[in-house]
This record gives structure tokens, C-alpha cells and sequence, in this order.
């Protein structure tokens, strides 16, 4: 135990002692954290708007409520463009998106939904770079378009006369059966006669708002709400970008942890080493703890800058937090001793260990949270550990769960290090 001690001391001093490395190693993460959390949702961090160019080809009543609604959506950025200037600038990365509505679609999209006739062709250009923004444009108008023809179906100028080509079509319809055929009639022409009755209303009292007055809306009222640990205290973005460049950078330690062990085998360290009275276990255990501390330390210092610049909180339990933070430390140390095991040279083993820690950090959601991913990927990173240690960091800090939900992490963290010891004590050679 004196030696195994004498050794860790002697290489945390070593570690510390190259203040400049340290530095570079503290300031990196902190800074590229802030910048990750600032885009992917800071705690004061506003949503940009998408921009896109809507084209009205139509210039009826039904497309210009389209229009007028996607302009007064807060999620987007609207420009009323022709198709031409609206095409190319979504083509130059300009704009994310540009729809286009085709000559007739406040005439046929009545039709279409009522009837069955010839639904009209909406385009939709959007930046192929852009595609998450595809899904948002495309769900908002089709929700506007629903109350655009609802509204304006049965009401105005253009409803009315959908009503009586409707009455006509059905007449001379020879698909429905009589009593099909006096149905529809009976229907058609009681909104005939209720938009007589709207008109004479309204120009006697003024428009009305609400159904009555013939605008259809959707049937509730939406209350959005973030499910963190407090209902009160707003998504804080930077916890888990603190979370994924603390793991990264963190993780780079374990690298230099292992071209360390390379270098001293080469300069015959190793060899002198074995020759005094210490085990093997206890040389390859010194670096173990010492990788563990040190690791500990970084990570504890990088979240204390998060917590005390950046506003990140731990919200879930404090106690569940440590136990990740010493068991990802761990990973760590025995990531380093593997690469040490499994290397040949100090400069091919850095090389493919920068490799593979980025392969390991981008597929464990360090970069980007992994709900982005393909579904057989998300699958995939279940093998990852730092899915685990980012995973159990989140649920920490933001989602403010309890030391339960700590205990999975913990251990997949502890079996990934119990099984780079195994391989690194198996692999490992004394001589270079």
C-alpha cells in the first residue's frame, strides 16, 4: 500500500505540474460547452425563427388566409416572394423553405375535402441541409389550409358558390343513390340558407368572431410546458453541453494516461520498474487510481464552472451525481490503461485513440442528443458508455431525478471499466 501510494502521488504531481496542459484541459471544455449550450437552448436563449417565402399563385380568399396565418405564426420568419426569387433563395441557403400555392387551390381544396374532386398540388422547395424544418412547415400548413377552407368554404363569395356547384354536381351525379343523392341536397342547401342568414346578420350587427361567425379554429387551447425537475425553473441548455465536453475532453486525459504508459515503456521504465520489489498489479493499479483522481478533479472543476457561470443546477440527487462522476472517472483511467495494453507506439496509439474517443463522444450524444438519431442507431449507442455517463449527468442535473435513476448508469460505467481492466491486464506487455 506505501508504494501503490508513492506511485500516485508521484504521478498526480506529474500530472498538475504542467500548468499549461492543465489549463488547456479546464478552459477548452468550459468554452465549447457555453457555445453548445447557447445554440441548443441556453436558459435565455431565444428560438430563431425559420425563415421561408410563401407564393400565392391563387390570390383568392382561401390562399390568403393561408398566407396571413403562416405569417402570424411566431415559430416562423414569412416573405411573400415570387416562385422564381423564392426558389433561388432557398437554393442559396437563404431561406429554409418556400411553399408554393398553385392557381385554383381556393377553389379545389373545398372541393377536394367535401366532394372528392382534384386536390390541388402544393410545393414545398425546402434546403435539403435544413430538413427538420420540412416537418414544422409542412405540419403548419396543413393546419392553416384546414381552417382556411373550413372558414372560408362555407362562407363569402367563393363558398356560396361552392354550395350551388355542389348542389348542381350532385344532381347530376350518377354514382349516388336517390336517397345519397336527397341527403346531400338536404345538406348543401341548409348551408345555403344558413349563409343567407349569416349575410343578412352581419350586415346588420357588424362580423362576429367564433364559430358563429363562420371562423373554425382548432378545438383547444395549447399549454406548453418543459418537463424538467421544477415547473418554475426553465430548461437550462447548458447542463447538457457541460455534460457531453466535460465527458469529451475528460476522456482525452484517459488518452494522454496511455501514451504516457507507451512513452515510459519505450524509455524502459517499465523493465527497471519490474525489477524492484512491487507487483504487477500494483504498477498498473497506481495508474488506475491516479487516471481516477485526476479524471475526478477535471470533471468536478469543469461542472463547478457550469454551475457557477452557466447557471446549471443539480436539481436530482447530489449523491447519485458523484457516484456517475467517479464511476465515468474510472471508465476513464481504464480507457487510458487499454489503449496502453492494446498500442504499439506512442504515435499510431494517439492518433487512433483520438479516433476512437470521438467515434465513442459523437454516437454517446455528447455532440447532439441523441433522440436525433436513426431509430436502429439510437438502438446501437445502448453499447456506447458514454451514452451512459451523459445519460446519467442529464438525469442529475436538469430532469432532476433521484438516486434511482443514477444506479443503472453507475453500473454500466463500472462493467465497461471492469471489462477495459480485464482486457488491459490480459494484453498488456512490460518490454516494448
Amino acid at each position: 500500500m506505501t508504494a501503490l501510494l508513492a506511485l500516485v502521488k508521484t504521478q498526480i504531481r506529474l500530472y498538475f505540474s504542467n500548468r499549461r496542459a492543465l489549463l488547456i484541459n479546464l478552459v477548452a471544455p468550459i468554452l465549447i460547452a457555453a457555445f453548445f449550450g447557447s445554440v441548443f437552448g441556453g436558459s435565455e436563449t431565444k428560438v430563431a425563427h425559420v425563415p421561408i417565402a410563401v407564393v400565392d399563385l391563387d390570390a383568392s380568399t382561401v390562399s390568403k388566409a393561408v398566407v396571413s396565418s403562416l405569417q402570424g405564426d411566431s415559430a416562423l420568419d414569412v416573405q411573400v416572394l415570387d416562385e422564381a426569387s423564392a426558389t433561388e433563395a432557398v437554393r442559396k441557403g437563404k431561406l429554409r423553405a418556400a411553399v408554393i400555392l398553385p392557381n385554383g387551390f381556393g377553389t379545389q381544396a373545398p372541393r377536394a375535402l367535401f366532394t372528392g374532386g382534384t386536390k390541388p398540388s402544393v410545393r414545398i422547395d425546402y434546403d435539403p441541409s435544413q430538413s427538420i424544418a420540412l416537418s414544422l412547415v409542412r405540419g403548419l400548413l396543413a393546419q392553416y389550409s384546414m381552417q382556411a377552407v373550413f372558414s372560408n368554404g362555407f362562407t363569402g363569395p367563393e363558398g356560396q358558390a361552392f354550395v350551388d356547384d355542389s348542389i348542381r354536381a350532385i344532381e347530376g351525379s350518377t354514382s349516388l343513390t336517390e336517397p345519397e343523392r336527397s341527403s346531400l341536397k338536404t345538406l348543401f342547401s341548409s348551408v345555403r340558407t344558413l349563409q343567407t342568414q349569416r349575410s343578412s346578420s352581419d350586415s346588420g350587427s357588424g362580423s362576429r368572431s367564433g364559430m358563429a361567425g363562420g371562423r373554425f379554429d382548432v378545438p383547444y387551447r395549447l399549454d406548453e410546458q418543459a418537463a424538467t425537475s421544477s415547473l418554475e425553473r426553465k430548461y437550462n441548455g447548458y447542463a447538457h453541453a457541460f455534460a457531453g465536453m466535460g465527458v469529451q475532453f475528460v476522456l482525452f486525459s484517459g488518452i494522454e494516461l496511455g501514451i504516457g504508459i507507451l512513452m515510459a515503456r519505450r524509455l524502459g521504465l517499465w523493465a527497471r520498474l519490474r525489477a524492484a520489489p512491487l507487483a504487477r498489479s500494483t504498477l498498473l493499479g497506481s495508474y488506475v487510481v491516479s487516471g481516477t483522481l485526476i479524471a475526478a478533479v477535471l470533471l468536478g472543476l469543469i461542472f463547478l464552472a457550469a454551475i457557477a457561470v452557466f447557471g446549471v443546477r443539480i436539481d436530482g440527487s447530489t449523491a447519485g451525481f458523484v457516484g456517475v462522476l467517479l464511476a465515468f472517472a474510472l471508465l476513464t483511467a481504464t480507457f487510458g490503461l487499454l489503449l496502453a495494453a492494446v498500442g504499439k507506439t506512442p504515435e499510431a496509439t494517439r492518433g487512433l485513440a483520438i479516433l476512437a474517443t470521438l467515434l465513442l463522444v459523437m454516437l454517446g450524444g455528447a455532440w447532439v442528443p441523441t433522440f436525433i438519431f436513426p431509430e436502429w442507431l439510437q438502438r446501437l449507442t445502448v453499447v456506447v458508455p458514454v451514452r451512459w455517463a451523459v445519460d446519467g449527468f442529464d438525469a442529475m442535473t436538469w430532469r432532476g431525478l433521484g438516486g434511482e435513476a443514477a444506479v443503472v448508469p453507475i453500473a454500466a460505467l463500472l462493467g465497461f471499466s471492469l471489462l477495459f481492466a480485464a482486457l488491459a491486464l490480459w494484453r498488456f506487455r512490460w518490454r516494448d
